[in-house]
């Protein structure tokens, strides 16, 4: 499915933040809310939505990500992220959710759980999946651009993006078994840098200082939700390295995981079978 198409699909929906794009599809319930990673868009899910076993779904692209509005300046951040979620699932899903989360989405989705804990969250979560996300950003391997983006360069940086560049580091984050294709590369430089969105990617990496300062809450979160959580890994990751799966075992010891062996950073788009099989069996899918 290219771009055009995933986005001829969904709509944009207007929030208290900014408008952003959402995509859904009617099914059985509770309905999955897949949320994306840095520096994509919901786009990622396009083969794994489909293998969810009639399961309803909805996706949406982040401020600042993808087919979003990409407000500037301004200041970007997970706890804004999480109240999009909240305000989109309000306006799109009758009945529960489930979480379905990947790179930075896993830290949108651990606010979700801490407010779930809290009782501060407006909506119905009955389980969550994390994928291959830095939550423990101190056992992250993060690559070198997302440490000059973090860093005083980080404008420069951003200014400077270019395809060229963009397609060498994202390819990265692919497995030897799954490389990046050329046409992978084209849809997501594509959405990247729609309504100039790769200039801003200084002010996108926030999250990753947010990471560290609210670490407490969103561990706690992990260890502490007092519903099913699970986790489905590509162990070939790269960035959120089996280390990351580690400190999440340990904070979780008692929860069920799922390892996509020889998968990198976006095992969704190396193997969006396996990755559906693996999210289907921690959401419970098969067997509801």
């Amino acid at each position: 499915m290219r771009v055009r198409q995933w986005r001829d699909g969904g709509r944009q929906l207007r929030t208290r933040a900014g408008s952003v794009f959402v995509r859904s599809a009617p099914g059985a319930g509770p309905t999955v809310v897949l949320l994306h990673g840095y520096p994509s868009s919901s786009y990622d899910f396009r083969e794994v939505v489909e293998r969810l076993g009639g399961r309803a779904w909805l996706a949406i692209d982040f401020l600042g990500f993808g087919l979003s509005e990409k407000p500037r300046p301004h200041h970007y951040s997970l706890f804004e992220q999480a109240d999009i979620v909240e305000e989109a699932v309000a306006a799109t899903v009758t009945g529960s959710i489930v979480l379905l989360a990947h790179d930075m989405g896993t830290s949108v989705a651990t606010e979700l759980l801490a407010r779930d804990i809290d009782g501060a969250l407006t909506c119905t979560l009955d389980r969550a999946v994390l994928s291959n996300g830095s939550v423990i950003l101190e056992k992250a391997s993060l690559r070198p651009i997302q440490k000059i983006l973090r860093g005083p360069l980080g404008p420069v940086a951003a200014r400077l993006a270019n395809r060229p560049v963009f397609t060498h580091e994202f390819a990265q984050l692919f497995s030897a078994a799954h490389p990046l294709t050329k046409s992978e590369a084209e849809a997501q430089w594509e959405l990247l840098s729609h309504a100039g969105g790769h200039r801003i990617a200084h002010l996108l990496t926030a999250y990753l200082a947010e990471r560290v300062t609210h670490a407490d809450r969103w561990h706690g979160a992990v260890r502490d939700w007092d519903k099913p959580l699970g986790f489905l890994w590509g162990t070939a990751d790269p960035v959120a390295t089996v280390a990351v799966l580690d400190g999440l075992r340990a904070l979780r010891p008692a929860a069920t995981v799922v390892e996509l062996p020889g998968l990198g950073h976006y095992p969704q788009l190396e193997d969006p079978e396996a990755f559906a099989a693996g999210a289907r069996l921690l959401l419970d899918i098969d067997n509801s």
